[in-house]
């Protein structure tokens, strides 16, 4: 399953594209939230293309179902892989929050 969400091309960050270790660390001013927003936007940017797709398909009398259908799944796909980072990323805050210092 993993073979075939790697494949759709945009729903990971490519390599080249990730932050360096020697870039990425904690003195570099919003890093981490850079990227965030980095991936927010991609996702938004992949569902406004899988709505305009559907839209013209509906005023061209649904021809191109299928690369339609391919732009509406990516869509999906996207946004349930951004919601589970989410979730990631409030439980690590939960976990950190409950440490005793």
């Amino acid at each position: 399953m993993s073979n075939m969400i790697s494949n759709i091309p945009g729903a990971f960050p490519s390599p080249a594209s990730l932050p360096s270790p020697s870039t990425r660390g904690a003195g570099k001013e919003g890093g981490f939230a850079s990227t965030l927003a980095s991936a927010v936007e991609q996702v938004e940017q992949i569902h406004t293309n899988a709505q305009g797709d559907v839209t013209d398909m509906l005023q061209s009398g649904g021809q191109d179902l299928h690369n339609v259908m391919i732009a509406v799944e990516k869509a999906d796909v996207s946004f349930q892989l951004m919601m589970q980072v989410r979730n990631k990323i409030v439980n690590a805050y939960q976990e950190i929050s409950r440490l005793q210092f």
